[in-house]
């Protein structure tokens, strides 16, 4: 197996996304996070868009008691959609297909469309999708994918990549061939894992201004949700059953 790491979503542009990638996607605060989050409350499925205008677009397929209209733009909620943060959505999504619309991470999931597979992670269920992966797969590439914020490096995606990484190579057991930025990652992770590097990084102090410090909280938490986001047709995303 060997896992590469990109350090924000606009390098999904020269690294050839095809059937012999697996890629896995990274926005921390909030997008993938958020999506876990969705599917944990019992969220039907969750809808990855481009922008708001594709978002109410799509929203036109469902009737409006089953869809959850949730977005953002530049960190501030689209007007007439739902605060795309987990703990907002607590109370809305449940047996609903949502469709959501962020400025990076969405897009991150979208650009990575034509990989063999799609996967979804956060912190939250960082360690479930990586035993998915190390239980599914073999002889792979993986390509770890951090969203970035519009064109620039985010700290928190890269904690949270090396996180996974980190819980990668110990399920996969057999030999992985790590790229120097996977290998940072990971090592990054290994050597900063007690402290508030979600707290500390320049979305994280922005969204605590904007007061969402529980949800910070909430995301910053490891391995606590056993929820495996897939892309199944190149723009939904599902939970896929855990490997038995």
């Amino acid at each position: 197996m060997k896992i590469h790491l990109l350090l924000k979503k606009e390098e999904v542009d020269t690294v050839q996304m095809d059937e012999n990638k697996i890629a896995v996607v990274f926005d921390v605060l909030l997008a993938t996070s958020t999506i876990t989050a969705c599917l944990d409350y019992g969220a039907r499925q969750v809808i990855p868009v481009m922008d708001e205008a594709e978002a109410l677009k799509e929203a036109k397929n469902f009737s409006q008691e089953d869809i959850s209209l949730v977005g953002e733009y530049d960190g501030k909620t689209i007007d007439g959609f739902l605060d795309p943060a987990p703990l907002a959505l607590k109370e809305h999504v449940a047996a609903k297909t949502v469709v959501l619309s962020t400025t990076n991470g969405t897009v991150a999931i979208r650009k990575a469309a034509s990989a063999k597979e799609v996967y979804i992670a956060s912190l939250l269920n960082g360690r479930a999708v990586s035993k998915q992966i190390a239980d599914m797969y073999d002889n792979e590439t993986i390509i770890v994918v951090c969203s970035g914020s519009k064109n620039q490096f985010c700290l928190e995606d890269f904690y949270g990549a090396g996180y996974f990484i980190d819980q990668l190579v110990n399920a996969y057991g057999g030999q992985i061939d790590l790229t120097d930025s996977a290998l940072t990652a990971k090592l990054f992770y290994e050597n900063v894992s007690d402290q508030a590097v979600l707290r500390d990084s320049r979305v994280g102090k922005m969204l605590e201004n904007y007061g969402f410090e529980d949800d910070i909280a909430y995301v910053n938490q490891r391995g606590i949700l056993s929820v495996i986001p897939r892309l199944v047709d190149g723009k939904t995303i599902m939970e896929e059953r855990r490997q038995q």
